[in-house]
């Protein structure tokens, strides 16, 4: 359950993390790679070119699904790329796919090029391959890091049937804001379930050998703190203290250097003015020097040439040199390492050395994974064909999709549907259109075998159901409402399907409003007015400010985006075949205008405490509290914790204290239930959190029954980064929570002894 000590051993030292250093000659490995004697062999024998080649990466324009998914990208012809490749000026290529022709720019790596060195094919597999998953926010509210590794274990199978070595995922940014786009990509809002998520997710890509044909190398991103970026604007700049840095986010890479990953990716913010992809701070005194990373950093998108806008760099030379010195060791997709890094190093401003180091990383990556033993690794024609879309794969993905829901309020028990007897209108512009099922970051996009959830319903209850669309995702359609409230009028209940189209979220998707579109608004409130039953089934990226006739909706089950499965996994809990079991990892606000609004947020001096209003933390038009908090997610059944229990009120230092509660199903159906503990440190050195989850417990609790649950407590459980950038635990009071979300729950005091 806790973090182990080891993995908060790296936050050390008090130097600012956003310092750069300034001669070249300073710049030296924080830590020496390991030799190889065939690695140092080849190093020896490359000219400066081809080592430069080695550390640049390229969008696929041969394979090729890169041009659809970068359309701004001038495409090579295969022949000039063929070329480049035989030159060594490649040291792979990304977002594309295919056995046959995979084989062929691999042929000419290791038969023409100078060294034969293969090359890396990567992807950005953020979801699933051609069996599309739940996105990664939805995923994470699962609150099942076991249901991501195995997810992530599938999305692998398939991707490397593909000739896909290395994925740029998992993110494990922790978000702060709600209106960023990329919340999407994102764990959610907590330190703790982002670390939990990240090991899964490494696991689940990698597998239990690198070497194996089925293994995808995994990639961290974005180092770092881009969930914190100002305003929830994506490539926005980042002002943060160190100590929140570092305790906020940070942890996450941790977590997943400590499973295993071998790449991570730089951010495109600044943090404190300094362009991470340029801050040796980060890239090599935190991230190497203190985390002890020993694979290599690859830029994202042409952030290493961004460092011109930026305002950090006078132009793609100078952007080339700080880059690498900083500790950025792949060029993705700018050329400017190619262009630039001969003539730095001939002429002494980047020392042979660091260009060797950076090189040296990256064979030591592509030995890892095997690609030195077999260069045609993952290019195997008959995986090609029988590995997509196995039955048992499509069945995880209804799994996921189902278990990703969040039933959020369910007045009346206005769910579950009953199967027969019951007339339902749909409504709603999600409700049947195939193309609104992934959400974002799907790279080779197919929806002829996805489910809608008009598909799946049609399925269950036939005849009884009518379908009517009422508007477009943004804006009306002729007769498109009437038409809804006709439909409406004759159903027994209503189902809307309305929120986010799936590009309204993801990467440059910011919002300035987070709410359900002004079109598909007016939808519900004219059928909200009907006075029917209306459940809304609400497709979204991130959390949502609901308003007016969506908030007031008899029942609201967030639906996030799904994948390929989206529509039967919905209908498993709409019919009451499985009772929903997701919870919110980001707060629901009540209003756009509280973002950035998170549940851990510290406390102030003048809290709002109950009704009082007068000079305290909180808006003049609404309280300093969410719509639906962290952890919030209601069953079919109806659960009641009782207060939490501890085995001693005082813990000593080197020892341990169970906390515990008693959990009843008082319902008369079963429900999976989602036990969450929580601490929050009473008085500190730096003012802590209000609550911080610390673990999370599953259990299945048949109707009428009660179960105990337990949590282990030490000391490293109390830990926070202090002043001196050290994790440290103080002795004193501390609040102890057992409860169903992070505003629940009945607290125990524990008071934690001096060593």
């Amino acid at each position: 359950m806790s973090q182990s000590l080891s993995r908060r051993a790296f936050f050390k030292g008090a130097a600012s993390t956003f310092a750069v250093a300034g001669a070249a000659s300073a710049y030296l490995p924080a830590i020496a790679a390991p030799k190889d004697a065939f690695i140092e062999g080849l190093i020896a024998k490359m000219s400066l070119e081809e080592k430069a080649g080695q550390l640049s990466l390229y969008s696929d324009s041969v394979r090729t699904e890169a041009a659809f998914f970068n359309p701004t990208i001038a495409s090579q012809s295969k022949d000039q790329v063929l070329a480049d490749i035989a030159a060594g000026k490649i040291t792979g290529l990304f977002n594309g796919r295919g056995v046959a022709l995979s084989r062929e720019l691999q042929k000419v790596a290791v038969e023409k090029s100078p060294h034969g060195i293969p090359l890396i094919f990567a992807a950005d597999i953020i979801h699933g391959m051609t069996t599309i998953f739940p996105i990664p926010m939805a995923e994470a509210a699962s609150f099942d890091p076991e249901l991501s590794r195995r997810t992530n274990r599938a999305a692998a199978v398939e991707a490397t049937a593909n000739a896909i070595h290395w994925t740029f995922s998992p993110a494990v940014d922790v978000v702060r804001d709600q209106r960023w786009g990329r919340s999407a990509e994102a764990a959610g809002e907590d330190t703790w379930l982002a670390c939990q998520f990240a090991t899964a997710r490494v696991q689940g890509f990698q597998g239990p050998a690198l070497k194996a044909p089925d293994s995808m190398l995994a990639c961290l991103k974005h180092f770092a703190a881009y969930g914190a970026v100002e305003a929830g604007i994506d490539y926005n700049t980042v002002e943060i203290t160190e100590p929140t840095l570092r305790q906020t986010h940070l942890p996450s890479f941790k977590a997943g250097i400590d499973a295993g990953a071998l790449t991570v990716m730089s951010a495109f913010n600044d943090i404190g003015g300094v362009p991470s992809t340029g801050n040796r701070r980060l890239l090599t005194d935190i991230l190497r020097g203190e985390m002890g990373f020993k694979g290599f950093v690859v830029s994202d998108f042409t952030s290493e040439e961004e460092l011109i806008a930026h305002g950090f760099a006078a132009d793609g030379r100078d952007a080339a040199k700080k880059a690498l010195l900083a500790g950025c060791d792949m060029s993705m997709q700018s050329g400017i390492y190619m262009k630039y890094l001969p003539e730095l190093v001939r002429s002494g401003e980047v020392p042979k050395t660091v260009l060797d180091e950076a090189v040296r990383r990256v064979l030591r990556i592509k030995k890892a994974i095997g690609l030195f033993d077999d260069p045609y690794k993952s290019m195997d024609a008959a995986r090609e064909r029988n590995d997509m879309r196995r039955p048992e794969t499509i069945a995880l993905a209804r799994e996921a999709a189902r278990r990703a829901c969040v039933l959020l309020k369910n007045d009346n028990d206005v769910l579950p549907l009953k199967k027969s007897g019951q007339k339902v209108a749909l409504i709603g512009p999600l409700a049947a259109d195939r193309n609104q099922l992934n959400g974002y970051w799907v790279v080779f996009p197919d929806t002829k075998d996805s489910v809608t959830v008009e598909m799946a319903m049609r399925g269950v209850i036939g005849d009884s159901l009518t379908v009517t669309r009422g508007s477009d995702i943004d804006a009306p359609i002729a007769g498109g409402i009437e038409a809804a409230v006709k439909a409406a009028k004759a159903a027994d209940v209503v189902v809307l399907c309305i929120g986010e189209g799936q590009e309204m979220s993801g990467e440059a998707q910011s919002r300035t409003e987070i709410t359900v579109p002004d079109a598909q608004m007016a939808l519900a409130e004219a059928v909200k007015a009907t006075g029917k039953p209306v459940v809304v089934l609400l497709s979204h990226g991130r959390a949502i400010a609901l308003e007016g006739a969506v908030r007031d909706a008899d029942a609201i089950l967030c639906t996030w985006f799904l994948g390929s499965e989206a529509g039967n996994g919905i209908a498993d809990l709409l019919f009451g075949d499985y009772s929903p079991s997701g919870r919110l990892p980001c707060s629901f606000p009540l209003k756009s205008g509280q973002e950035p609004f998170y549940y851990n947020h510290r406390t102030t001096g003048r809290p709002q405490i109950g009704d009082d209003a007068s000079y305290r933390a909180r808006w003049r038009d609404a309280p300093f509290a969410p719509l639906y908090p962290f952890g919030h997610g209601l069953g079919y059944g109806k659960v009641h914790y009782g207060a939490t229990q501890l085995s001693a009120e005082t813990l000593p230092w080197s020892g341990k204290v169970t906390a515990s509660v008693e959990v009843r199903n008082a319902g008369s159906r079963p429900l999976h239930e989602v036990a969450q503990l929580y601490i929050h440190d009473r008085v500190a050195s730096i003012t802590q959190p209000v609550r911080s989850l610390k673990g999370i417990r599953h259990l299945d609790l048949k109707a009428g029954e009660t179960q105990t649950v337990s949590f282990e407590l030490s000391h490293a459980d109390l830990a926070f980064v202090g002043l001196d950038m050290k994790w440290q635990a103080e002795p004193g009071e501390f609040n102890i929570w057992i409860a169903p979300s992070s505003a629940a729950g009945i607290p125990a005091k524990l008071t934690l002894l001096k060593a």
